[in-house]
């Protein structure tokens, strides 16, 4: 890898003898000597970066025709934001679309979000889209700001949390996504207010799947296990669990040790705990 100057910005510029050396273009399935030089020269810096180049293609198109230039001015920009030389890896590896992303009109305004919806200050921007890249792919004004407006309808105060813990919310559709989860929970038999109050208190609830998780789950529950609602409502985090690899090991140990645990003690103690529990440590 190139050297790195003092302000942390990369080298897009690889050595032309690295473009022209026909050696490379067996090594490399993207490039041949009918591609255009700089096209091969994207393609290298790419890969210098640690991107798969065949992938980000495929993914996003536009970059088959977005310039050196604009590419290295999105990594400027970014770098502005915070964001490490060392991170772009990870985040255009997740998003490839941000390398053809309008710095004015679609990124600028995503960290404008961060700081004053969210209260993110500047100097954790890094952290946030590290943990969640995709947001720097989404509409402020068509998914971010709905998503927001809806949590906070539904009862979501901690922007912190919001930002640094669940972002992925405000990156889901709330039509298609966020929606349905509470339907098919009041589906179930919980009241409205019930199944909002589940959500607040685990928030991960809204990124499970409802044929996945929620469906098989439940069905285990209330059939093998024979267990009330209110049990769930005051543990939604039951669902965040395996239900081969906890859930049904962990209540077929207590039936056959006959003990009758609440379901988060039977969940959420330690193997050593849930021995202690149901006796197991004395035989």
């Amino acid at each position: 890898f190139p050297s790195t100057p003092t302000n942390n910005h990369v080298l897009l510029k690889p050595k032309l003898s690295l473009i022209h050396n026909n050696n490379n273009h067996h090594h490399h399935p993207l490039i041949n000597p009918k591609l255009s030089l700089q096209f091969k020269e994207k393609i290298l810096c790419l890969e210098i970066m640690g991107i798969d180049a065949g992938k980000a293609l495929s993914q996003n198109p536009n970059l088959r025709t977005a310039t050196m230039e604009s590419i290295q001015s999105i990594i400027s920009f970014l770098q502005s934001k915070g964001i490490h030389q060392k991170d772009l890896q990870r985040i255009f590896g997740m998003c490839p679309k941000i390398l053809t992303s309008d710095i004015k009109k679609d990124l600028n305004p995503v960290f404008d979000f961060l700081l004053q919806d969210l209260r993110v200050p500047d100097h954790s921007f890094r952290r946030i889209v590290n943990k969640n890249p995709r947001l720097l792919t989404s509409s402020v004004m068509e998914q971010l700001k709905p998503a927001l407006f809806y949590l906070k309808r539904l009862g979501f105060r901690d922007m912190a949390a919001l930002a640094f813990q669940d972002s992925v919310l405000l990156v889901s559709n709330v039509e298609r996504t966020l929606i349905p989860k509470l339907k098919y929970l009041e589906s179930l038999g919980f009241s409205k207010d019930e199944a909002r109050n589940m959500v607040l208190r685990c928030p991960a609830l809204f990124t499970f799947s409802i044929e996945n998780n929620f469906r098989p789950k439940f069905e285990y529950f209330a059939t093998q296990m024979g267990r009330e609602l209110k049990e769930l409502k005051e543990f939604p985090h039951y669902f965040g669990f395996s239900l081969e690899n906890r859930i049904k090991p962990r209540h077929m140990e207590a039936v056959k040790a006959g003990v009758n645990l609440p379901l988060s003690v039977m969940l959420k103690s330690t193997d050593e705990e849930f021995r202690e529990l149901t006796g197991q440590n004395m035989r």
